[in-house]
């Protein structure tokens, strides 16, 4: 009987070893078009984010501002690279507040506002930086 139960058991296990990949491959959750297309929304946003950080930092009320304080934003420019994702959403935001109130020339905007924003921007980038 130890022969027929011997035998029994490596069938099975061959019929399992068999059987293992050709289901492994069909339980894909999300197919791989779509996670390679979400990565790339992904990256474009974070890009995207940068840029208009970048673009609210090259403007010249900004870097009034920023000289005033005696901060460097040739640092700040830099940490944009190495900030995590939330970090660059938040500043990202703040460079977009900062972009839309200066927006075509508009230099009569409240300045006590504008400069908190540009204040807050820098800030939350040489945070980052620092750390």
């Amino acid at each position: 009987m130890s022969i027929a139960r011997r035998l029994f058991v490596c069938v099975l296990a061959a019929l399992m070893a068999l059987s293992a990949p050709s289901f492994a491959a069909a339980q894909h959750v999300v197919p791989l078009a779509q996670v390679a297309a979400t990565l790339t929304d992904h990256v474009a946003k974070q890009d995207g984010d940068r840029a208009t950080v970048r673009e609210a930092l090259a403007r010249p009320e900004v870097q009034r501002v920023a000289a005033t304080m005696g901060l460097d934003l040739a640092r700040a420019a830099a940490a944009l690279d190495t900030i995590s994702a939330a970090d660059l959403e938040r500043a990202a935001a703040a460079a977009r507040d900062v972009n839309r109130q200066l927006a075509g020339g508009a230099s009569t905007v409240v300045i006590s506002t504008t400069t908190i924003i540009i204040v807050l921007l820098l800030v939350i980038i040489l945070i980052i930086a620092v750390k």
